[in-house]
């Protein structure tokens, strides 16, 4: 990572109901994308809010 460069490894991740995911937004740490997760999700739909931390391949999974 380059000098000044921000680290965004905690994803918000959602799921509609025909079970189609998407990114939501990065966070530096996962409190705050837990925090967002759980304000999303608490708003009485039926899509699914969870957080995961990108690997170091650049994928959503977890190390």
């Amino acid at each position: 990572m380059s000098e000044g460069a921000v680290s965004l490894p905690w994803i918000v991740i959602r799921q509609d109901d025909n079970g189609n995911r998407y990114r939501v937004a990065r966070y530096a740490t996962r409190a705050e994308a837990q925090k967002t997760a759980d304000s999303l999700g608490g708003q009485g739909r039926e899509q699914l809010y969870w957080v995961e931390r990108i690997g170091q391949n650049g994928d959503g999974g977890q190390n």
